[in-house]
């Protein structure tokens, strides 16, 4: 095997599959990257048996040559060594491998030697059913990913919990992701022929979001029977499904409210931020809010041993009871209202130690539920 890489090209690649990669793995081949000289193209894979990222780097990029395969074949370097030497190497690298897989590594008069592993030993990658795919835009699909994967569950107790929720139908794909304490659920419109619910660890996830954040095209969605497999021109992640049943999401929502409100979501925002800085004190970060004559929010927390803040905000429309007093975690807020773009917000209220409903106004496919906390 051997190439000529652009250093730039070749240092984001291996960047980009280490993410993947554990250095504490069990398996001393799933700590090296696997690296595929085709005529057309380099292969560039990382793995930790849970995820799997491939890069692909193509003969040309942006009308400029990036890469010249001399001779093909497979090797698998240690990502460590390989990451380092090629990000301190100045110009092209030259990149040869011998029948003893021993990989010479040279840039300029720098020249490196590693010993590599055999491809063969290399977990091979799931098999993709490529007839059944989910087609979707990567700015879609990080957004909603972006709305609803904070909402997860941090404890390893109950693991479909730390995991976000996809459910494909002919129509629609929702994201929905809960903690027991909070939920938050988005839904978009997509036509597909897949039919099913998915649990994706919400760890893939947000490494998909850092991944395809610059990917223009559209991102293709293929369900294995252990994985979800996310794929675009040049990149590739697979991520082991979480096994076991996802909670009934609309079972937790409620069906009445007592109080309305609407308000402004920014101003909101940066009110319950304020209320936050004295709210550590609490296990639950409270923060206070109280309807006052029927037409202001008073926004408060308090610190036995600091002090206390609190702000009024006018409430833009109010409907039901004006009697209300509750106490909500400030970070679960936060999350909430940081995630929603609209301009105002609708919140229900089903009373004291009811959960409380929040969703942008005019989109009734975007949601979050809070549960109150006790002051006491």
């Amino acid at each position: 095997m051997e190439f000529v890489i652009n250093n730039e090209c070749f240092n984001k690649a291996i960047t980009d599959v280490s993410k993947a990669i554990s250095l504490k793995t069990t398996l001393s081949i799933l700590s090296g990257i696997k690296i595929v000289a085709n005529s057309n193209c380099l292969i560039l894979v990382g793995s930790n048996s849970d995820i799997v990222i491939e890069k692909i780097i193509p003969l040309m990029m942006d009308d400029e040559k990036v890469l010249e395969v001399y001779d093909t074949g497979s090797v698998v370097v240690s990502a460590k060594y390989l990451s380092e030497i090629a990000r301190k190497l100045p110009k092209d690298i030259h990149l040869k491998v011998n029948e003893k897989q021993l990989v010479t590594i040279q840039s300029d008069e720098i020249i490196t030697t590693l010993n590599g592993f055999h491809s063969e030993e290399y977990p091979r990658l799931p098999q993709i059913d490529e007839t059944t795919c989910i087609k979707i835009s990567s700015m879609e699909l990080i957004e909603i990913i972006n709305q609803t994967s904070f909402a997860v569950s941090k404890s390893e107790s109950r693991p479909v919990l730390t995991g976000v929720n996809l459910s494909f139908n002919e129509k629609h794909l929702s994201c929905a992701a809960t903690n027991s304490q909070r939920l938050a659920f988005r839904e978009i419109p997509i036509r597909t022929d897949v039919n099913g619910s998915f649990i994706v660890p919400s760890s893939s996830l947000n490494e998909l979001t850092k991944l395809f954040k610059n990917e223009a095209g559209p991102i293709h969605i293929y369900i294995t029977d252990n994985y979800i497999v996310f794929k675009s021109n040049t990149i590739s992640l697979f991520s082991r499904l979480i096994e076991g049943n996802y909670p009934n999401v609309s079972g937790l929502l409620p069906k009445e409210s007592k109080t309305i409100i609407i308000m402004d979501t920014n101003q909101l925002l940066k009110g319950i931020d304020r209320a936050c800085l004295f709210a550590n004190e609490w296990k639950n970060n409270n923060v206070n809010l109280e309807i006052i004559d029927g037409s202001i929010m008073k926004i408060s927390s308090n610190s036995t041993e600091i002090g206390k803040i609190e702000e009024t905000q006018t409430i833009k429309m109010i409907k039901g009871e004006t009697d209300l007093s509750i106490s909500l975690d400030g970070s679960f807020f936060i999350d909430a209202l940081k995630a929603i773009k609209e301009e105002e917000i609708r919140i229900s209220f089903g009373g004291p130690m009811r959960p409380v409903l929040i969703e942008p106004v005019n989109n009734p496919f975007h949601l979050h539920l809070i549960s109150p906390v006790r002051t006491y």
